[in-house]
């Protein structure tokens, strides 16, 4: 499994998710137009994380948001 995961949820709910079951973020982002990409340390946390938000994981293409000029 991948350590990226695309979820259909605001920055704070993946946040806490995250915490919630002890799953280091590594990078996270948000999505254009609703969304956030976040990458997890490892790939339990990852696994973890996505079974939380079950039906809100996005699995099609998304559009990303540039984080750096």
């Amino acid at each position: 499994m991948s350590r990226a995961i695309n979820i259909d949820a605001d920055r704070a709910d993946v946040i806490a998710m995250a915490a919630k079951h002890n799953a280091a973020i590594s990078a996270i982002e948000p999505l254009h137009p609703n969304g956030t990409r976040v990458v997890l340390m490892n790939a339990d946390g990852a696994r973890a994380v996505a079974k939380a938000f079950g039906a809100r994981v996005l699995t099609g293409a998304v559009t990303r948001t540039r984080l750096r000029p």
